[in-house]
């Protein structure tokens, strides 16, 4: 599951990257067998459930959220990973640094 530009709004979220862009980018991963459009909270158990999803990933940064899932879904295996060194909203606020220099 991969949250469209409109959820992560929703979710007060932007990403960097285009929801196409960083769909290509999962599915050039040959672990990722499917990516599929998050369009609510709902879609998780919908799509866990619809493609008997085995393994649950999400950011350590959300440990815990999700553990709820085990009730519903008792093999599934949920697994938090540190977030990597380069981080989206980093690279924004050095974008929003450059750009407000040149108009002073």
């Amino acid at each position: 599951m991969l949250s469209t530009d409109e959820f992560n709004s929703e979710k007060g979220k932007q990403a960097f990257q285009d929801y196409d862009t960083r769909k290509y980018v999962l599915e050039s991963i040959r672990y990722v067998d499917l990516v599929v459009p998050e369009q609510s909270w709902e879609d998780k158990s919908l799509y866990i459930d619809m493609f008997d999803v085995d393994i649950f990933v999400m950011g350590a940064d959300w440990k815990g959220k999700f553990d709820f899932l085990k009730e519903e879904f008792p093999n599934l295996k949920i697994m938090y990973f540190p977030r990597g060194k380069v981080s989206s909203t980093n690279i924004k606020k050095e974008i929003g640094k450059l750009y407000s220099t040149k108009d002073e």
